[in-house]
């Protein structure tokens, strides 16, 4: 394995030749200021991709595994029945790049039907990115893997250079729906650049439902959402030389009607001040942090994202129960 950082491994593993890791984490100062100012706001808030350090990564895997989380195992059975119809579609010998890409899990459904050129998966959490790499590098060593670690919000294509090749996004899990719908189009929009006139997105949607069903699967009996939820006090801690305690808040997830989405916080139990980085954060009894989004979408509605964002929805796959969309976008 070749590496292009200057400190040693994340961890040590068996390192197949076909992988190369790239680290471009972005640098302390930067998250705590974006941590700092969401948390100055009246409505306090937090960037769900700082969900994802190694024990929040662990978590959500664990949550995909739940009797009430429907969308992983649907959006898989989705890619596995369709992968052939998926590969053809976007092109055998590209190279397929996976922003958020966590386990690389979905990938692994379509790669022997797409035979990619290369895999470039985009993570923020470098142990776990590391590691799925190798464990990835080593299923498939005919598969040269490019990873890099950095947050895929920002211009970390200007700080590597990718493998030569028509370019496929791919993009699972509804991850879209984290983002306020203006957010979405901008996103979608920058897509476009990366992927240039003859590439393609293939992007996870999750449908509207059921309010029971929403409910249940972001509120699972067995509690693991809970605690993925409570574990970004944790990530917080360590960015800003925090205080937090888990044990003063509380999980919440509910689904708001009007604006048509999940939403996530945490609720304060008791008035408290929680010192960070030598300021201090005051919290209300009952007030709450809020920590994610998640949109639901008609396919109507998010062809007309599509659309608004310069984008042809060429074709689109379900599951029978029409509860989670698969989608392949091209310029338009």
């Amino acid at each position: 394995m070749a590496f292009t950082q200057n400190e040693a491994s994340p961890v040590d593993c068996s390192e197949p030749d076909n992988v190369v890791f790239e680290d471009h984490q972005p640098a302390h100062t930067a998250n705590r200021a974006e941590l700092l100012a969401g948390l100055q706001l009246e409505q306090k808030q937090v960037d769900p991709k700082y969900f994802y350090d190694a024990r929040g990564s662990e978590l959500f895997e664990q949550i995909t595994r739940t009797q009430e989380y429907y969308p992983t195992r649907t959006e898989k059975a989705i890619l596995s029945d369709y992968a052939a119809e998926i590969a053809a579609h976007c092109g055998t010998g590209c190279v397929v790049i996976e922003p958020g890409s966590g386990n690389s899990e979905k990938v692994r459904l379509l790669l022997n039907a797409m035979r990619p050129a290369a895999y470039v998966p985009v993570d923020i959490s470098a142990e776990f990115l590391y590691e799925a790499a190798v464990k990835l590098g080593l299923e498939f060593p005919w598969l040269k893997i490019q990873a890099v670690c950095a947050d895929f919000g920002s211009q970390w294509q200007a700080r590597t250079e990718l493998p030569a090749g028509r370019r496929v996004v791919f993009y699972p899990g509804s991850t879209i729906g984290n983002m306020e719908p203006r957010d979405a189009r901008d996103f979608l929009s920058g897509l476009r650049q990366w992927v240039g006139g003859d590439g393609g997105i293939l992007i996870g949607v999750d449908l509207h439902k059921s309010e029971q069903l929403l409910n249940a699967a972001y509120n699972d009996a067995s509690g693991v959402t809970a605690s993925f939820n409570l574990n970004i006090l944790n990530a917080l801690n360590s960015l800003l030389n925090g205080d937090f305690r888990e044990q003063a808040f509380s999980h919440r997830a509910f689904y708001n009607t009007e604006m048509k989405r999940i939403e996530m916080h945490l609720v304060s139990r008791e008035s408290q001040v929680v010192a960070l980085n030598g300021s201090s954060i005051r919290f209300h009894k009952g007030e709450t942090l809020h920590t994610e989004n998640s949109y639901k979408y008609t396919l109507e509605g998010f062809s007309e994202l599509s659309e608004s964002a310069g984008l042809a929805l060429e074709k689109s796959w379900l599951d029978e129960n029409r509860l989670f969309s698969i989608h392949y976008l091209t310029v338009a």
